[in-house]
């Protein structure tokens, strides 16, 4: 029963963390979208530059809210270290959007709004699912093991014993059979 508690303990972090992820990342959307939507129409700034400046306002707020907020319980390997990781990480997750502008704006031609925004739309999914994964192996890390590792343990006591904690926000639940 122990490992079936730890399963759902696991998953349920799990869960709770990928909210605050979709929370922060849902703000620095606005804050991207909108913001290269405005400095490329409102302020007449190029399709290109408008994204790339958006894009260090939004990934400096996703970076405060994510590393305060979202992974908080996550080892702190320096934050010189993450603040550059996570910006080479968002610069690396700006080349979708890039060539999806680019390529609307001066390949297609499409140089109004509907088309930017599409454009805008798919490839920051497309760098949206780079950045989910690239920040939890590189920036993010996990927090250090409860235990150490003990020789020839069971596949069963690796899992039960993995590198995970549970989030602090997720209470963990008794066990119904020993509560009794």
């Amino acid at each position: 029963m122990q490992f079936l508690q730890r399963a759902y303990e696991r998953f349920a972090a799990l869960i709770h963390e990928l909210l605050k992820f979709g929370a922060v990342g849902a703000i620095a959307f606005v804050i991207d979208f909108g913001g290269a939507y405005l400095l490329a129409f409102g302020v007449g700034l190029g399709p290109i530059k408008s994204k790339v400046l958006s894009t260090i306002v939004a990934a400096t707020f996703a970076y405060v809210g994510n590393r305060f907020w979202t992974y908080r319980h996550r080892k702190q390997s320096g934050l010189a270290r993450e603040y550059v990781l996570f910006f080479l990480l968002n610069g690396i997750g700006l080349i979708p959007p890039m060539i999806t502008i680019g390529f609307t704006h001066y390949t297609l031609g499409l140089q109004d709004g509907l088309s930017y925004n599409i454009a805008q739309f798919v490839g920051v999914g497309l760098g949206t699912l780079f950045r989910l994964w690239s920040y939890k192996k590189w920036v993010f890390l996990a927090a250090p093991s409860l235990a150490e590792e003990p020789a020839g343990e069971t596949a069963e006591g690796a899992v039960e014993r993995a590198d995970v904690r549970p989030h602090p926000d997720v209470k963990a639940q008794a066990d119904p059979l020993t509560t009794r």
